[in-house]
């Protein structure tokens, strides 16, 4: 008898997983923040079963096929220290889903959260959604920030900027899932310099911002991800200064700069003279800022 033949139900299957991430200390954070959750995605994803809530399935029998895969995959999981979504190809932000490989960063910005939500709109940084015309996603990764722009700025012209044609590969997938190819650009190159002088009623940009030290010490799940897509320089601030100094240029008198930036506020504070207004989100607190185009010019 294998362990196949003994663990028969999604509750057995969940039971186990927990069990087994605990046991191996795993670390999280790329969509989950405990053993629980992180068992209950990984195997509901692989499932192909809503990922909102375990509990209406946990009496489910399942085959020896299914059991036999999402053994292979718990095994994965602390085997492999990947993150859960690479092991089942698929993210979210809200109820938004996103392919995903370790060509890129998997998404977990903030940044979704304030647009989905109409912060924006709502402490008056954005008039009308319906009249923006062109929006930039800086650092645009597997492209979920410019997919939630597009959504929610029907009216807007995306571009999508990335240094990196690996992450740019997987961006393009998930446009093209999402049917907005006539919608979003994608550019390759280092921050503004593809996009000759063009300019944005809004730019949002989740750039690298960790610093050397932290990447150095990072557990196996964060180094699964590409290294360029957090490291910062010494501080983790760099391109976030790169930014500072030069979206002016790239903003239409009424527009704006909405940045994630980690835990740098009082460095930022310190270095830059600039009414810097920041928002809070549900798990964070001090790691986002905005700037209006006039502060920044």
């Amino acid at each position: 008898m294998t362990i196949a033949d003994e663990l028969i139900t999604l509750r057995d299957l969940l039971r186990f997983a927990v069990s087994q991430f605990s046991a191996a200390r795993l670390s999280y954070g790329h969509g989950t923040s405990s053993a629980l959750d992180e068992a209950a995605f990984l195997l509901l994803e692989a499932l192909s079963l809503p990922i909102d809530d375990i509990n209406p399935w946990l009496e489910a029998r399942l085959t020896r096929a299914e059991r036999e895969r999402l053994l292979g995959l718990i095994e994965a999981r602390v085997v492999t220290r990947k993150p859960a979504p690479y092991l089942v190809g698929r993210a979210y932000i809200r109820d938004l889903g996103f392919t995903v490989d370790e060509r890129a960063i998997i998404p977990r910005s903030y940044l979704g959260e304030l647009l989905l939500d109409g912060r924006l709109v709502e402490l008056g940084m954005v008039d009308n959604p319906l009249a923006a015309g062109a929006v930039l996603d800086l650092c645009t990764g597997n492209g979920s920030l410019a997919i939630i722009a597009a959504l929610e700025f029907p009216n807007a012209e995306i571009d999508a900027v990335d240094l990196s044609a690996d992450a740019l590969a997987v961006a393009r997938g998930n446009i093209d899932e999402y049917g907005l190819g006539d919608r979003i650009q994608l550019a390759q190159g280092d921050l503004f310099a593809p996009l000759k002088g063009r300019r944005y009623d809004l730019i949002v940009t989740n750039p690298p911002y960790v610093a050397a030290a932290e990447v150095e010490a990072f557990p196996p799940e964060y180094q699964a991800e590409p290294q360029m897509a957090h490291l910062g320089g010494e501080d983790g601030l760099d391109l976030v200064r790169r930014i500072l100094r030069e979206a002016g240029a790239h903003l239409n008198p009424d527009g704006g700069l909405l940045c994630e930036i980690g835990t740098g506020r009082d460095i930022l504070e310190a270095e830059f003279d600039l009414p810097f207004t920041w928002l809070d989100t549900e798990e964070s607190e001090g790691e986002v800022f905005w700037l209006s185009a006039e502060a920044l010019r």
